[in-house]
């Protein structure tokens, strides 16, 4: 027999206030309470994505609610993601398939066709589910984009969903944020929101007691809690590569591992177990550095776009750090679009990325890649071609590559495939498999060959521990009684 599922929402005063965040931890709350609960996001737009167990592709952030809920994740939990690959235009994927690609003012014609497949996604979800939490997208105050709007309000108001708003107050003018957003909201939609959050809270909660109350009695909306700074958000996935501008402290200094961040990077949170790992320190080398002379290892991450950051490498000069650290007796990995740019040649014959033509690669490995035929999404697991030691983790890239070095394969998948390829005196690879990190015994053979030593600790222990955590932290300061009383 289907539930009679209880849904809210939350949306906030614009990105990056931890909407995300606020979502998995409440999962987490919510299901250490007995329900059973799922995560929706209508509209996703992010590079960092996730494969589902049926070889569908939705956001990161949502795999990760999915996490906290103790479920797969599913495409109904992010019936839309948009996949950014120009300064104006995006992939579609639609319930986890590639649909095509649009400019913006194109997709804002679109999204009157794609309401029907998101309340389908949605109404399978609550079939399912006590308690459904949904998740808005960027900023519920951006009335420009109001017209058919499939992720905030339109959303809200097409599913007859009660929203939570949520405000930053660690950017600054958290007062201004949600009073402005009640000023330019429709009065129909702002009916909608049944209260409000401050997150991200630093100091004494009673030196803004008044200001809550500013709110309250400037808006008309109750607040639900002034949630402090949680440091154990810092261990769950980040979405947006804008995050990686602000740098995680390192907690050693004894190999580093330097990651270029292209205009692209796509799937960054492959990097996250390192971490994990008193041994290493990670270097995100931004636009205008270098890369760092101390590095035993240059990691060339994913990219949603392999040729235009592999143009970007080269303006930026790192082509050139990149045949100095070789020199130095350095290694380089490349993971999926890394992996391309490191072969000799990127053919695009049908215009994938842009223009039909081919892109000369860096050269360090003898292969080349053809974008031809659909992308490929899929979880995998196998071993280690050269030391057998097992791993799990998935695929989700377009083309192939061929070559005499993909005689050195990186991985053995168990269907009896092989990927990736090794230089012969094995200081260059690469592979297109995401996640292989996040296994402690694979980080553990890298880091030895780099004369490290691997900690041990689990990934997915860490994260779990980590959702834990967040979860806590929201129940101490949120009244969560309360908010189930404000879901319809």
């Amino acid at each position: 027999m289907a539930r009679r599922s209880k849904r809210l929402m939350l949306q906030g005063t614009g990105s990056g206030v931890g909407k995300s965040l606020i979502v998995a931890g409440l999962c987490r709350a919510y299901r250490n309470r007995g329900l059973e609960v799922r995560p929706f996001k209508p509209q996703n737009m992010s590079n960092n994505a996730a494969v589902t167990p049926d070889g569908g592709e939705i956001g990161r952030a949502q795999a990760t609610q999915a996490k906290a809920c103790g479920v797969a994740p599913s495409v109904d939990m992010n019936p839309i993601l948009l996949k950014p690959q120009t300064g104006n235009g995006a992939q579609i994927v639609l319930r986890g398939r590639v649909i095509g690609q649009t400019q913006a003012r194109e997709y804002q014609g679109l999204k009157p066709e794609l309401l029907p497949v998101v309340l389908d996604s949605f109404a399978a979800l609550c079939e399912d589910a006590d308690l459904v939490l949904v998740e808005g997208a960027g900023s519920a105050s951006e009335i420009n984009l109001r017209k058919n709007d499939i992720a905030n309000m339109g959303f809200a108001r097409a599913a007859r969903v009660p929203v939570i708003l949520a405000g930053d107050i660690d950017r600054g003018g958290v007062i201004a944020q949600i009073v402005g957003t009640k000023t330019v909201l429709d009065p129909a939609d702002a009916k909608m929101i049944v209260g409000f959050l401050v997150n991200k809270f630093r100091g004494d909660p009673a030196l803004f007691a008044n200001g809550m109350q500013s709110i309250e009695d400037l808006t008309g909306w109750p607040s639900l809690g002034l949630i402090p700074f949680c440091a154990a958000a810092a261990r769950l996935p980040e979405e947006d590569s804008l995050a990686l501008s602000t740098p995680r402290p390192p907690r050693g200094e004894a190999i580093t591992i330097a990651v270029p961040v292209l205009p692209g990077i796509a799937n960054f949170d492959d990097l996250d177990p390192f971490y994990l790992e008193s041994d290493v320190r990670l270097v995100m080398v931004k636009s205008g550095e270098i890369l760092p002379a101390e590095a035993a290892l240059v990691i060339l991450p994913g990219s949603k776009t392999t040729i235009a950051g592999l143009a970007a490498f080269r303006r930026e000069g790192w082509d050139i750090d990149l045949f100095a650290h070789l020199r130095r007796r350095g290694h380089v990995f490349g993971l999926c679009g890394g992996y391309q740019m490191l072969g000799k040649a990127i053919r695009d014959p049908m215009g994938v990325e842009g223009p039909p033509g081919v892109a000369q690669g860096l050269g360090l490995l003898d292969i080349e890649t053809e974008f031809l035929g659909g992308k490929l999404l899929a979880p995998v697991h196998g071993a280690g071609a050269q030391d057998g030691v097992p791993f799990r983790g998935y695929e989700m890239h377009v083309g192939r590559s061929f070559g005499p070095d993909c005689a050195r394969p990186v991985l053995h998948f168990a269907d009896g495939r092989c990927d990736g390829a090794a230089s012969a005196d094995g200081r260059v690879s690469g592979c297109y498999v995401h996640g292989l990190f996040t296994d402690a015994a694979q980080r553990s053979v890298l880091l030895a060959r780099l004369g490290g030593k691997g900690s041990g600790v689990s990934y997915d222990k860490s994260l779990e521990a980590a959702l834990d955590a967040v979860a806590l932290h929201l129940e101490t300061h949120i009244d969560l009684d309360r908010l189930l009383t404000l879901a319809r």
